[in-house]
C-alpha cells in the first residue's frame, strides 16, 4: 500500500481526534461551534504535524459543508478565484452552511493572493480555514487576520504520541497484520519532536525495514535505523526548532562562533532568511535592550535588508548582525520589567488613573478634576519634578531595574538622582 500511515489512520471525527484538548476537548474553545456547525473563519497556527489539516477536514465533515482545499505552495490568485467561484455556486443561500476553503501554509501566500480572499470571506461566500507554522501576526495581512479567529495548536505530548502509536498498531490494516512489540518509545518520541506525522513516518519506516517477526521496537533499533535515513536539517520539523533555539542561546551567551555556526546550518538547510532576521529583532530587545540600544536598530535594519537582498547575499548581512549581537553587552531588564508590570496588572486589575495625569479635553472633565494639580516637568530645573504617576495602590513599585553594564549603570545613576527615595535605585 503506497498511502502513508499518517494518511491511513487520519481521524474522521472529533471522537477519534487525539490532542488539542484546549480546542476540541469536552470544554474546548471550538467544540461547541463544531457540533453546532457554526464556525467562523479560522487560522490554525502551530508546528508541523499537530493536526491542522485533519481538524479542518473534521470541521467540514461534522458541519456537513462542501470542502475545498488549496496549497499556498502551488496555488496562485487564479486558483483562488476559481475555487471561490465554485464555492459560491455550491454554497446556496444559507451562510451557516457555506463551503469551507482550507489553505495549507497560508503564510506562503503573497499579499495579492491574500487580498483575493478578502471579499469572499467578508461576504460569507466561504469560511476560510488557514494553516500556518509561522506567526500569523507577521505573515497574514491585517485585513484578512482581522476577519479570522486565531487558534494555536500545541505539539503533541508524550501521552498523545503514545496513544497515536497504539492506535496505528490496532486500527491500521497493514500494521495489524504484523506482530509488533513496542518495547521502548523514548527514541521515537524524541525524534518526532511532537510532530505526529513525523512519528508515524518513522514508525512505519522501522516496521517496513524488518523482515522477521516479531518486530521489537527498542530505542537502539530506532536510532540505528533512523540515523541512516534522516536529513541533516528539516526546516519544517524538529531541527527547525532545535537549531533556532541553539542559535538564539549562542547569541544570548555572547558566543559569536557558535552563533555563526548555527546560522550556517540554517542557511545550508534552506531556512527562511526573514524568519532568522525576525528572531534576531526579538533577541535584540529581549536579551540586549538598553545595554546597547543600537542592537535593536541593527537587527531591524537587518530584517529590512534581507527582505530587499534575498539569497545568497543575505547570509552576509545575517552574519554581521548575529556576530554584532553576540558581542554586545547583555541585559534582559526591559523584558523583566514588562513581565513584572503585566503580572501586577493581572493581580491588581484596572486601577484608576490618578486624576492629575488624566486627559481633560472638555470643560466637564476639567470640572471633575481631570488634570488638576498636574505639575509640568519642563517648568522645573533639570526638567524634572517629583510627582506621582502610578496608581496609589502600587505607588513606589519599581518594575525597571537597570542591568549591570556600562550603559545601564549610567541609567541607574540618572534614576538614582531623581527617584532614590521613591523607587530605591
Amino acid at each position: 500500500m503506497n498511502e502513508p500511515l499518517a494518511e491511513r489512520i487520519r481521524p474522521k471525527s472529533l471522537e477519534d481526534y487525539i490532542s488539542q484538548s484546549h480546542l476540541v476537548g469536552e470544554n474546548g474553545a471550538l467544540t461547541l461551534q463544531i457540533k453546532k456547525g457554526i464556525v467562523p473563519s479560522l487560522i490554525f497556527w502551530g508546528p508541523p504535524g499537530t493536526g491542522k489539516t485533519t481538524l479542518a477536514n473534521i470541521i467540514a465533515n461534522e458541519s456537513e459543508r462542501p470542502f475545498y482545499t488549496l496549497s499556498a505552495i502551488s496555488s496562485g490568485v487564479k486558483d483562488v478565484r476559481e475555487v471561490i467561484e465554485k464555492a459560491k455556486q455550491s454554497g446556496g443561500l444559507f451562510t451557516s452552511k457555506n463551503p469551507i476553503l482550507f489553505i495549507d501554509e497560508i503564510h506562503r501566500f503573497s499579499k495579492s493572493q491574500q487580498d483575493s480572499l478578502l471579499g469572499a470571506v467578508e461576504k460569507g461566500w466561504v469560511t476560510l480555514i488557514g494553516a500556518t507554522t509561522e506567526n500569523p501576526s507577521f505573515e497574514v495581512i491585517p485585513a484578512l487576520l482581522s476577519r479570522c479567529q486565531v487558534y494555536v495548536l500545541k505539539p503533541f505530548d508524550k501521552t498523545d504520541l503514545e496513544a497515536l502509536l497504539h492506535r496505528a498498531m490496532t486500527t491500521d490494516t497493514v500494521l495489524r497484520a504484523k506482530k509488533i512489540v513496542l518495547k521502548e518509545t523514548e527514541a521515537l518520541l524524541r525524534l518526532s519532536g511532537g510532530d505526529a506525522r513525523k512519528l508515524l513516518n518513522i514508525f512505519e519506516l522501522i516496521v517496513n525495514s524488518e523482515t522477521e517477526e516479531p518486530i521489537t521496537i527498542t530505542n537502539d533499533s530506532v536510532l540505528n535505523k533512523v540515523q541512516k535515513n534522516t536529513v541533516l536539517y528539516d526546516k519544517t520539523g524538529e531541527q527547525h526548532y532545535d537549531i533556532i533555539s541553539a542559535f538564539i542561546k549562542s547569541i544570548r551567551g555572547s558566543d559569536p562562533n557558535a552563533a555563526v555556526y548555527w546560522l550556517a546550518r540554517m542557511i545550508e538547510g534552506g531556512e527562511d532568511v526573514k524568519f532568522i532576521a525576525r528572531r534576531m529583532v526579538i533577541l535584540a530587545s529581549e536579551d540586549i535592550g538598553n545595554a546597547n540600544p543600537t542592537a535593536l536598530v541593527m537587527a531591524n535594519t537587518t530584517f529590512q535588508a534581507v527582505n530587499t537582498i534575498g539569497h545568497p547575499e543575505a547570509r552576509i548581512i545575517l552574519s554581521q548582525c548575529a556576530t554584532y549581537l553576540a558581542c554586545s553587552p547583555k541585559s534582559n531588564a526591559s523584558y523583566v520589567a514588562i513581565k513584572e508590570a503585566q503580572k501586577t496588572v493581572g493581580e491588581t486589575g484596572d486601577l484608576s488613573v490618578p486624576l492629575a495625569i488624566r486627559n481633560a479635553p472638555t470643560k466637564l472633565m476639567k470640572d471633575l478634576g481631570y488634570g488638576a494639580n498636574y505639575d509640568y516637568a519642563h517648568d522645573h530645573e533639570g526638567n524634572f519634578v517629583d510627582f506621582e504617576f502610578l496608581p496609589e495602590e502600587i505607588s513606589g513599585t519599581a518594575f525597571y531595574r537597570p542591568g549591570n553594564n556600562p550603559r545601564e549603570n549610567a541609567l541607574r545613576d540618572f534614576l538614582k538622582k531623581l527617584w532614590k527615595k521613591k523607587y530605591g535605585y
